[in-house]
């Protein structure tokens, strides 16, 4: 069988069970385009030695708001020992710095070095670029529709 026979035999499974009630389910939905939004965005950034994780914190590190560890596992619905670990390795790769917060000196807030900031910058087009990919069959208008749609789900 060849690759493209292969290929052709996908796309029909998928068009057929697209047609299942499940395809219907707004929680299918969302996981099923998460699921292949961080395979296609993990692919672009693997280039910048990043995953999606990463580069979520390194966003939030760059944001300006002094984000802390506390605060990151909680926005990225991570747990603090996995955000410990994403920021210890951008540390060591000099992308972020921790340092004490201003409210709690307990706490560490998480800020994005030049070095980070520089590579951000570069990853973002990337990720920009996936982004596209993944919404291809959407215009520009749905596009920002559905992000919309979906920041109010979350927050409003």
């Amino acid at each position: 069988m060849t690759i493209e026979t292969q290929d052709e035999q996908r796309a029909a499974t998928k068009d057929r069970l697209a047609a299942a009630p499940i395809s219907h389910d707004v929680g299918f939905l969302l996981a099923k385009l998460h699921a292949g939004g961080s395979a296609v965005n993990n692919r672009v950034l693997a280039e910048f030695d990043l995953k999606v994780r990463s580069y979520s914190v390194l966003i939030l590190a760059n944001s300006g708001l002094e984000p802390t560890q506390r605060e990151l596992a909680d926005f990225l619905s991570l747990d603090p020992s996995q955000i410990v670990a994403l920021v210890d390795d951008l540390e060591k790769r000099k992308l972020v710095a921790r340092a004490p917060g201003n409210q709690d000196r307990r706490a560490k807030t998480v800020t994005a070095t030049p070095k980070g900031s520089e590579l951000l910058a570069q990853a973002a087009i990337a990720a920009r670029h996936a982004e596209s990919e993944v919404l291809a069959a959407l215009d520009d208008r749905e596009a920002a529709q559905l992000k919309a749609l979906l920041r109010k789900a979350l927050w409003g």
